[in-house]
């Protein structure tokens, strides 16, 4: 039963760990995505893969803290994948989290080749200091990025290159700024009075 839970929780990452669907276009890397690759050395996951999860080439741990990344290292932004470009031009994407050891996990990050702001991160309550937590990273730019999940004095990093291809996927199917236009509270009504 928990297995189809985590399974059931994985999927909207759009990353789907132990399968070969992958955030690259069909056919190979782009130019775009060779570009950014290079002078970054993106983390290629070592296979670790939290207690009680299928292997997967993609999990990536350290016996205590796990997640999972692309095989290449490189998490693409492209129109119909996944992931979300957010009304200010951040980027957003999924990623699980296992935690072998008990405490609050944090996550930080930086990139590495040019100065931007810092990572942010969505880490949604309710999921208890240990075992499966669903996360996003929201990358303020593309480029190279490093990022690190803390829980107390453990700690594990990795490196990935965040590339966006034209104007990269739209937020739950709308146009980029329209969910927020339509988030937007409706302006009242006057009324009318008719004399």
């Amino acid at each position: 039963m928990l297995a189809s839970v985590v399974a059931l929780v994985i999927a909207p990452f759009g990353m789907f760990v132990g399968s070969r669907q992958r955030p690259v276009p069909a056919g190979g890397t782009t130019p775009a995505i060779v570009a950014a690759q290079a002078g970054c050395s993106p983390t290629v996951p070592n296979g670790q893969t939290p207690p009680g999860e299928r292997p997967s080439a993609d999990h990536h741990g350290n016996g205590a803290l796990w997640t999972a990344l692309w095989t290449d290292g490189t998490v693409v932004f492209r129109p119909g994948g996944p992931g979300f470009v957010l009304t200010d031009g951040a980027l957003q994407m999924k990623f699980p989290w296992w935690l072998g050891v008990r405490g609050s996990l944090t996550i930080n990050g930086r990139r590495l080749d040019a100065p931007a702001p810092p990572l942010r991160t969505r880490l949604p309550s309710g999921y208890g200091d240990s075992g499966f937590h669903a996360t996003s990273l929201i990358f303020p730019t593309p480029g190279c990025w490093e990022v690190t999940g803390r829980v107390g004095e453990v700690s594990l990093t990795f490196v990935v290159v965040v590339v966006k291809i034209g104007e990269g996927p739209v937020q739950n199917g709308l146009p980029p700024g329209t969910a927020q236009q339509r988030l937007q509270p409706a302006r009242p009504h006057r009324r009318v009075r008719r004399s």
